[in-house]
């Protein structure tokens, strides 16, 4: 297998590292010098050349990613299928799979679960609509970026689904344990394949365990088609009743009884976010495949329970999910000339998407979870005022700007801006924020409106959260209503379902009863330091009950966090509570080391200095627990295992959340282990892995006569060991007893 390192292709792609190594395939790191860019190329192992089912499995992954473009799936930048090399380049994402935060994390906090199950349904959505169905979707394809960003990656085995409708090969295809029943039969696969396998990740992200495992794959396969999986609340009883029900609904055997689509998953996912305590009735009604849904709604006693039926679910869905997300799809090209639909692009991969303005408090709270707060890293600047600047000409291509800022942008219809120019952006001009942060721009351009949704009885500060992050000028009218609790929507002007343009007006009503005079938003103290705090707060009448600290290479002692949140609805004597940085972060990493090869030397290096030098009975343990600090932006971690490279790693202390990239895995074995062996099967087994140069010597022991109980050198040294080093068997002989035998035994 030829290694690439060093090389150049197509005297334009300079390869720099190996960074993945796959079944078919090994993906480099490299430099493209046409485009000034790093990338990453993924090349076709030189084995699998001549096999035409893996030639084509790689072209028809190139084929799928070409004709996708979503802030949430890797983009495809150039192909190359030529006799002695087939090459595809991609976008070069630094993070880490989904399945690794998985196994760091053990169980996903639910609400992180939903932000990102918003991004990979999104992205599934969009590859769906192109006519493209993944097969094999699982963590290890899911990429996890340092700002929470989702990539799906690895369309290898993906189709057409227009166009073939059995695998190639008539079995099943993708990894066991995500497959749907249907793969695991070699049966006709659709866009219901994907979504059973979203059940399985969604299944192992909130319980920490995969639905179904055995001792081979072909067990696992019968247990996809005939096992019904744990319910995953028996499991994690911290679950909400409509999470367990999405996810079961995600995995039913039938593809009949599953979601309709990727739009119809996102819709739940969608209504689980806005009410946590929902609860779904899957009881089946079917018209045109469509199940009766009921939906719990919260509301005071007087407001009965609502009862929605979808009679078409698939068209409902997709009515809905556009609406949810029209500056993500179709609608805007149909508006914006291509050079700006490519800048769009650009300016999504530059930062989080849409879904981060929706589950900001997600967000928040995910990076918190480990004490890494990602909205405060780095220096603190101002932001400018964009407002009214056309992106094009003015901010796209400018210096300064990119130099300080990543840049998000969104297309969307505006009554009285400017086509192409800002007319929002967020954060404010003025606001401080660190140094490379995401600026979301907000481009004005003509089109249809948007609908505004029905928000009746839920929280006004969600109404508000959302109409904001859909562009629109929110303003809020109290009213005393005993029919609703206070702080829940009654409704809004325009009404729910009017279609208005962004930038405009929308009233909410809500019930404030008493209150009404009494409530006022919660403030924004974020950044400031303890005392500015409490200054800010005690002048409107709030109390800070406590403060506590939390890993964060802010400035020590400023608030990362606050609750309740900026803009929740507050009254004089509330009580407050800041979570404040402790100026330091400190880097976890669990890696897998080699097991039963007795007790290894573990060292761990950071920079080249020895940070830690342990002895582990590798008979017991298999992980090793990588703990440190650092304020570098390009640390470099290493872990030798008996003075032999073994893992290694780069980290950047200064940016939140921490974490590895650029990993890699040096390979490592170890001596053969012959203890325990009769030693005529031992030397037979030493000289079959070349070693020639064997002495045998013999000593009393109470082991069987023959059995080697020692040897040397141990079997813990690695394969560096020459074939040509003499290897010393110690092999039990019987012990021989004094002349005064009896006397002996009887008086030891």
């Amino acid at each position: 297998m030829e290694n690439y390192v060093g090389k150049r292709l197509d005297g334009r792609y300079e390869i720099h590292d190996v960074i993945g190594v796959g079944g078919m395939a090994i993906v480099y790191k490299a430099y493209d010098n046409i485009d000034d860019r790093i990338v990453a190329v993924k090349i076709l192992k030189e084995e699998y050349l001549a096999n035409e089912e893996f030639r084509r499995r790689f072209k028809n992954e190139s084929k799928a990613i070409a004709v996708l473009s979503h802030p949430n799936i890797v983009k495809v930048f150039d192909v190359s299928f030529g006799d002695r090399l087939q090459y595809i380049v991609m976008e070069y994402i630094e993070g880490i799979t989904l399945k690794e935060y998985i196994e760091e994390r053990g169980v996903i906090d639910w609400k992180e679960a939903l932000f990102f199950m918003n991004q990979i349904l999104k992205a599934l959505q969009h590859a769906h609509d192109k006519g493209i169905v993944h097969r094999d979707i699982k963590p290890q394809n899911i990429m996890l970026l340092e700002n929470g960003t989702i990539k799906v990656a690895d369309f290898g085995i993906a189709r057409f689904s227009h166009g073939e409708t059995k695998t190639m090969t008539e079995k099943a295809i993708g990894s066991v344990h995500y497959i749907s029943p249907e793969q695991a039969k070699g049966e006709p696969t659709d866009e219901k394949a994907d979504i059973y396998s979203m059940g399985i990740l969604l299944y192992e992200m909130l319980t920490g365990k995969l639905p179904f495992e055995a001792d081979s794959a072909v067990s696992v396969a019968l247990m996809q088609v005939n096992k019904n999986a744990i319910p995953p609340r028996k499991i994690n009883p911290n679950i909400p009743v409509g999470f367990e029900q999405i996810t079961m609904k995600a995995m039913q055997k039938n593809p009949r009884d599953r979601y309709c689509s990727a739009a119809e998953f996102l819709m739940d996912i969608e209504d689980l976010r806005r009410n946590p305590d929902i609860k779904f009735d899957y009881r089946t009604v079917f018209v045109d495949d469509a199940p009766t849904r009921f939906v719990n709604k919260v509301t005071s006693p007087e407001v009965p329970t609502q009862v929605i039926k979808t009679v078409s679910p698939s068209a409902d869905a997709r009515a809905r999910f556009d609406e949810a997300n029209a500056q993500d799809y179709e609608p805007v090209q149909d508006v914006i000339p291509e050079k700006r639909i490519n800048t769009k692009v650009i300016g999504v991969v530059a930062g989080i998407g849409f879904a981060v303005l929706v589950f900001l408090v997600v967000l928040i709270a995910m990076f918190l979870k480990d004490g890494v707060p990602a909205l405060f890293v780095g220096k603190k600047i101002e932001v400018d005022n964009f407002i009214g600047m056309n992106y094009i000409d003015e901010i796209e291509n400018n210096e300064e700007f990119n130099e300080r800022f990543n840049f998000e942008i969104s297309y969307e219809s505006f009554s009285d801006g400017k086509e192409g120019c800002v007319f929002k952006q967020d954060p404010k001009a003025g606001t401080e924020v660190p140094t490379g942060y995401t600026i979301r721009l907000y481009i004005a351009t003509s089109g249809e409106g948007q609908i505004v949704p029905d928000f009746e009885g839920e929280n006004y500060q969600e109404a508000v959260n959302t109409l904001e992050s859909m562009g629109f000028r929110v303003t809020l009218e109290p009213v005393n209503d005993d029919k609703y609790e206070i702080g829940e929507v009654i409704k809004t002007n325009p009404a729910a379902g009017s279609s208005i343009f962004a930038g405009s007006d929308v009233t909410i009503y809500y019930s404030a009863n008493e209150d009404a005079g009494k409530l006022f938003k919660m403030p924004d103290v974020s950044g400031k330091t303890e005392a500015e705090a409490k200054k800010i707060l005690e002048k409107q009448g709030l109390k800070v009950s406590k403060s506590e600290y939390v890993d964060s290479t802010i400035e020590k002692g400023r608030v990362v966090m606050q609750s309740p949140a900026e803009g929740s609805p507050v009254k004089e004597g509330d009580k407050v509570i800041l979570t404040l940085s402790s100026g330091e972060v400190v880097f976890n990493k669990t890696i897998d080391i080699p097991s039963k090869v007795g007790t290894v030397n573990v060292k761990l290096y950071v920079d080249e200095k020895l940070v830690s030098d342990n002895s582990i009975d590798t008979n017991s343990v298999n992980k090793y627990t990588i703990q440190t600090k650092g304020d570098s932006a390009a640390s470099k971690i290493k872990v030798y295992i008996n003075d032999n490279p073994y893992y290694e790693c780069s980290v950047n202390f200064t940016r939140e959340p921490v974490s590895a990239t650029n990993e890699r895995y040096y390979s490592l074995s170890f001596y053969i282990d012959v203890r325990g062996m009769d030693v005529v099967a031992a030397q037979e087994k030493l000289k079959q892995a070349g070693y020639n140069n064997i002495t045998v010597f013999e000593l009393p022991s109470n082991e069987p006569e023959g059995t080697v109980i020692q040897q040397n050198p141990p079997h813990s040294t690695t394969t560096n060991l020459d074939k040509a080093s003499a290897i010393i068997l110690y092999v039990a002989a019987p012990q021989e007893l004094p002349d005064d035998t009896e006397q002996n035994i009887e008086n030891p």
